[in-house]
This record gives C-alpha cells, sequence and structure tokens, in this order.
C-alpha cells in the first residue's frame, strides 16, 4: 500500500508562509486554499482533525431558511450559492436531501412559510435542485411517521454531508499541495521579530518543543480562538465570542423515506428530524450558551427538551430510553450583541493585524457550509502580505476524491467491475466515504483475505491501516468517530479488536 505523507518544510530556519492553528473545517480550508496559490504552509491541531465542532455538526450544507426570519439576507444567499459549489466538488461527501415542513397553523401562518420558501427559491440562483413546493402529507406519504393532525405542508432542498470527512479532505488537500499537517501539536507562544512570527510549538504526542518562523499566523482555532490570541505578543483583543452548545440526540431510524423533516416550535426554534447512516434519525439541535467548551456534553434538560418537540409531531413519542447516543459541539459565533442564543449571527468575521510587520488574521464565528468561501475571504485579507500569491481557485477544484468524470454511482459500478469479489454495497460504502481514492485503498486487492482482518460492519484492517497512513488516524476515536462513523454502528468487542490492531501496528 502507497503511503502518502506531506511535505515537511525544508528546514526551521526557512520562515514558512503561513502558519494556520487549528484544524477544523475554516483552518484546513485555509491552508488548502493557500497551498494552492503557491505559499508555504503548516496546519497545527491540538488534537485531531475535525477533532471538536467541526465532527458534532448537524451534518447538513444549507442556506439557513430560519436566518431569514433575522435577516439575514446575504448570509443566506452565500451560504446558497456555496452549497451549489460544494455539491460540484465534493459529490462523494455531499449529497442533496429533501426537507418536508409540516406546517402547525398555531406557529406559523402557510402564507408566511410560503413567502419564506420563494425566497429561499430566489436568494439560490441558478441551482440544480427543485425549487419548494405545497404537499399533502398524506396524499404523497410524507407525512405516515407523523401524527395524524398533520395533513399539509411543504417540500425545498438543501443537503446533507458528511462534516468530519469534508473537514479531512481539505486537509489532506492542503497536504497534497505540499502544506505540512502537524496534529496533536499545540502553539505555546509566538512574537514579532523583524517581521516574522518566532513561533514554538510542542508536539502533545511524542512530547518536546519545535521552533519554526512564519511571515503571517491565521489564528482558526474555533472555540479556542481567544485562547490562542492570547499566548502572541502583541494581539489585540478582538471581537467577542459568544460560546453556543449545539447538542443531538441519535435514535433508530423514525421514518422511511429518503427525506427530513423541518419540525417548527413554539419558543421560535426549529428541530431537525434527519435520516443518518442508513439507520438512524439525527434529532437536533439546541442552542445553549456556554462558559466551559473544552469539553461539552449533552445536559438532562435538552435531552428532555428534543425527546419532547420531536413527539409533539411524530406519530410514536420519542423517549430517552430510545436514545443510542447523544453528541454535543461549542460553536465560536461572533458575538453581535443578540439577547437569545438562537438570534446570534453564525456568519463570520476575519480580523487582521499588523504587528511588527508580521501578520495575525483571526478567525470568529462561521459554518460548516461558508467554509470555502471564509477561506478565500482570508486570502483576500492576506494579499498585501503576499503580493506574488496566485489567484482564487478552490470554486472548480475538485476536493480530494470529488474529482468523478461521471456521477458517484458510475465510478462505484467501474469498481464493482474490476473487484467482482466485493459485494456492492461495501463498494458503495467505501465510494462514499473515500470517492475516486477508494481505487487506490483497494490497489493491489485480488480476493477477500488481501482485506485482512475484519472488525464487523464491512470494516477491514485495509481501510484502517489507509487511514492511518493518509489521513492521520492516531487513536480508536480517530478512526471510529471521525474517519468513520463504526464507533456507533460496532459492539464493544468489535471496537476492542480495532483498538488492538492499532496497538499492533505500532509495536
Amino acid at each position: 500500500m502507497t503511503t502518502v505523507l506531506p511535505r515537511t518544510p525544508a528546514s526551521d530556519d526557512r520562515p514558512l508562509d503561513i502558519l494556520v492553528v487549528g484544524g477544523g473545517i475554516n483552518g484546513c480550508g485555509i491552508a488548502r486554499d493557500a497551498a494552492g496559490r503557491g505559499l508555504d504552509v503548516m496546519l497545527v491541531e491540538m488534537g485531531d482533525i475535525a477533532g471538536a465542532t467541526s465532527q458534532w455538526s448537524s451534518k447538513l450544507i444549507h442556506g439557513g431558511l430560519r436566518y431569514l426570519e433575522y435577516y439575514e439576507f446575504r448570509l443566506v444567499r452565500e451560504s446558497l450559492r456555496e452549497r451549489e459549489v460544494l455539491l460540484r466538488l465534493a459529490p462523494h461527501l455531499i449529497e442533496p436531501l429533501q426537507f418536508v415542513v409540516p406546517h402547525a397553523a398555531h406557529l406559523r401562518p402557510r402564507w408566511m412559510i410560503r413567502a419564506g420558501l420563494f425566497l429561499y427559491d430566489a436568494l439560490r440562483g441558478a441551482s440544480a435542485l427543485p425549487r419548494s413546493r405545497a404537499v399533502s402529507l398524506s396524499g404523497d406519504g410524507l407525512g405516515a411517521a407523523l401524527s395524524a393532525r398533520f395533513t399539509r405542508g411543504f417540500c425545498y432542498y438543501d443537503a446533507q454531508a458528511d462534516d468530519a470527512r469534508l473537514t479531512l479532505a481539505n486537509a489532506r488537500g492542503a497536504a497534497d499541495l505540499g502544506a505540512c499537517i502537524a496534529t496533536r501539536t499545540r502553539l505555546v507562544s509566538a512574537r514579532a521579530e523583524h517581521g516574522l512570527w518566532q513561533v514554538q510549538l510542542e508536539d502533545l504526542l511524542h512530547g518536546g518543543v519545535r521552533r519554526v518562523a512564519a511571515r503571517a499566523i491565521v489564528n482558526a482555532a474555533g472555540p479556542w480562538v481567544g485562547e490562542v490570541q492570547g499566548r502572541i505578543d502583541g494581539a489585540h483583543a478582538g471581537a467577542r465570542i459568544k460560546h453556543v452548545k449545539g447538542s443531538h440526540i441519535v435514535v433508530p431510524r423514525l421514518h422511511q423515506g429518503a427525506y427530513a423533516y423541518l419540525l417548527q416550535n413554539p419558543d421560535g426554534r426549529i428541530l431537525f428530524a434527519i435520516p443518518w447512516l442508513d439507520r438512524y434519525t439525527l434529532l437536533g439541535t439546541t442552542d445553549v450558551p456556554v462558559e466551559d467548551y473544552a469539553a461539552p456534553a449533552i445536559d438532562a434538560a435538552e435531552i428532555d427538551y428534543l425527546c419532547a418537540r420531536a413527539s409533539e409531531y411524530f406519530a410514536v413519542p420519542v423517549r430517552k430510553s430510545d436514545i443510542v447516543t447523544t453528541y454535543a459541539g461549542v460553536r465560536p459565533l461572533y458575538d453581535d450583541g443578540a439577547g437569545e442564543a438562537a438570534a446570534v449571527t453564525r456568519d463570520y468575521v476575519l480580523h487582521v493585524e499588523d504587528i511588527g510587520g508580521a501578520a495575525l488574521l483571526n478567525v470568529y464565528g462561521g459554518k460548516l457550509t461558508t467554509y470555502r468561501k471564509l477561506s478565500e475571504q482570508a486570502m483576500a485579507r492576506l494579499a498585501g502580505h503576499f503580493p506574488a500569491m496566485g489567484k482564487s481557485w478552490t470554486h472548480a477544484a475538485p476536493l480530494p476524491g470529488g474529482d468523478f468524470d461521471g456521477g458517484r454511482a458510475e465510478f462505484a459500478g467501474e469498481l464493482a467491475g474490476r473487484f467482482a469479489w466485493l459485494p456492492r454495497e461495501h463498494l458503495d460504502v467505501l465510494v462514499r466515504r473515500h470517492g475516486t481514492r477508494a481505487a487506490q485503498l483497494l490497489d493491489g486487492c485480488g480476493m477477500p483475505a488481501d482485506l485482512g482482518e475484519h472488525f464487523g460492519a464491512g470494516f477491514y484492517a485495509r481501510e484502517l491501516e489507509y487511514m492511518v497512513a493518509n489521513e492521520w488516524a492516531v487513536t480508536a476515536d480517530d478512526l471510529l468517530m471521525r474517519r468513520s462513523k463504526y464507533g456507533i454502528i460496532l459492539d464493544a468487542a468489535q471496537r476492542e479488536r480495532v483498538t488492538r490492531h492499532l496497538e499492533g501496528m505500532r509495536s
């Protein structure tokens, strides 16, 4: 199996152009964009790629229909247009998803929902997705799982994504273009000297401190953006951040259709009920201001809220005993002064400082859908420091694995011809996860035994070892929760076999 490793800068005494701090979606997006413009880039992440907020989203690439109520027209327009771009660039990781909105007459009149969807359609510009429409929930079968009192509603389209692998694809793309990706690495301090940042980095996996110099630092540390800023000498206080926890519960599949529900609630919030991993329904999200953002977890009140709100719509109530797993992530939202967490803007703010001739760019806020545009805007803000860098390019370049000549199904069919001994279902999963790079993963395999140990549910040692060699996976959690979601599907004994295999690779 071919091992692909990121390029390391030639020497520690040769300055980097950009040091990116933070391996979430924004940091990885900026690293890829910068590397593709010919800049020498290093990204450091104190944990794993997508190890925090970027793995705990609602798994959606969407315009934000509810943001229209807060007059966030620019954000909705940008998000909708980015949705179209990302559907083209990562068709293995992002796919269209129909949403059904049951009409609850006591919450919003039909004309208001119809007007909002009309505006949503208008803001998106050209799109391959169908326009919104009114539906009969009983006549179309879209309300089969709902309480019989919901008879009318609306449909519209957005998209569903594998958030952690989308983040990883950007990191992989950055590395393919020459960036150095250093996980389990923490920025200890930085000070500007003669137009360069002199930075100390701590290796959290192996120990030791490394020193690098960089012309610019991009602080894309998400919830930790303020902490990182505090380690940079001379940095001024930037924008305020409001840490807002969004929690989800996962339950057995509530309905069989390949569509999601958007459910309105009396408090003005909306609840998504999204099909996930073919066997579950994802219910979320909450908006709870928090002080502790290092280890977020759902609390009892949030569980009660999600179960109660869902039970108001579904014919079979959602009970705590149904919950398969939960997760919570903290969104580092730009504090625009809104009183309620749900009303705080999901837009992003980029703040640039020149400190002793060295550039510092702090990233505040943002959302999964707009990461590519944010990255492009970040590079525009740094253009004065790098006048020779290349032009914008990510709008037309597929992410790693997304370069299908035809569609995803056509590529899976081609693989099925080459690897006829593999079940088509297994190939489809590999292509959804790795895209065209599934061919690289399977290269040299001629029989089932070549896949190595089978841990369960179609997860083999071959793919595990590929993830370690090519995707910076270090721990079992990296493999089971971010590179895949087998951590939810496999039982305890199967997960332990994954851990033992990983340990055996190191011995």
